[in-house]
């Protein structure tokens, strides 16, 4: 189904469009849903500045939340409108969550004069490559090198989480929240490839069940949703190690569903130990 009423927005001028129908539950939005999952993001960095706000820590710090906020702010422009100017917006922000956190992870630590260089380096790469993404519509530049600051990001920490939480208990629950944000985001991948190329299934399916199930079928919001999970808890993971402020409760003061994977996982943990010693 798709609306006969003129889009407030006009006609998408963005090169990507994606599998939900454009302008069916309102004129004012292109894509529902894809719109509304964005705001996971949202929701996640307003959380993260309320958690540094009550330990009355801000500055610096604050800034991967901001990120995580741009980001959702930025991705629901861009499936409200369609418009090229709003998807290059919604591109950059992700280079300017993630630009952030790999100068913190890389740089904890180290002298001022290699914290210098990493600053200029990645200031570098940054201009670069939203410079040639805009000028040149060069998309695969702009995937690889997010992918690749996302790999880097994720090795870093997950080396740096051994060497720097000296409680056992701690650092178990800490790696397996970390490793949950991989998967979290790994599987958000995996259901946005679904969205790509099943397309023609997906909208068939949602037209046979009728809404509102069938939202539960617009696989691009749900890769909103894991990879706003997976980001936040590379945010809150990274903060936590690099603020010297890992304690044995820490995952417990993080958003949902964080507490219940950390006691999930780790019950299991533990459990199987023991089951081990007896």
């Amino acid at each position: 189904m798709v609306s006969t009423t003129p889009p407030f927005w006009g006609a998408p001028t963005s090169y990507l469009n994606f599998c939900e129908e454009d302008y069916v539950i309102t004129r004012y939005v292109a894509e529902f849903i894809n719109t509304l999952s964005s705001f996971t993001y949202i929701l996640y960095g307003l959380y993260g500045l309320h958690h540094l706000h009550k330990r009355h820590q801000s500055g610096p710090r604050s800034i991967p939340y901001f990120g995580l906020i741009g980001v959702g702010i930025c991705s629901a422009g861009y499936h409200m409108t369609l418009k090229y100017h709003t998807q290059m917006s919604d591109e950059l922000s992700m280079h300017l969550l993630t630009t952030p956190l790999l100068y913190r992870i890389l740089t904890f630590q180290s002298t001022p004069q290699y914290t210098k260089l990493i600053g200029i380096i990645l200031s570098i790469l940054f201009i670069i490559v939203m410079v040639v993404h805009m000028v040149m519509d060069e998309f695969l530049l702009h995937a690889v090198s997010f992918g690749s600051a996302v790999l880097l990001i994720t090795i870093r920490t997950l080396k740096i989480i051994p060497t720097e939480i000296t409680d056992e208990r701690a650092r178990g629950t800490v790696k397996r929240v970390a490793l949950f944000g991989v998967a979290s985001f790994v599987f958000g991948y995996f259901v946005w490839l679904i969205d790509e190329f099943a397309c023609r299934v997906l909208v068939s399916m949602r037209g046979v069940v009728g809404l509102p199930v069938g939202f539960l079928l617009e696989l691009h919001g749900w890769w909103h949703v894991f990879t706003a999970i997976g980001g936040y808890i590379a945010v809150a993971i990274i903060d936590l190690i690099t603020s010297g402020e890992v304690a044995r409760d820490s995952v417990e003061g993080l958003a949902w569903p964080l507490p219940v994977v950390g006691r999930v996982l780790g019950d299991g943990v533990v459990d199987g130990e023991e089951g081990k010693r007896k």
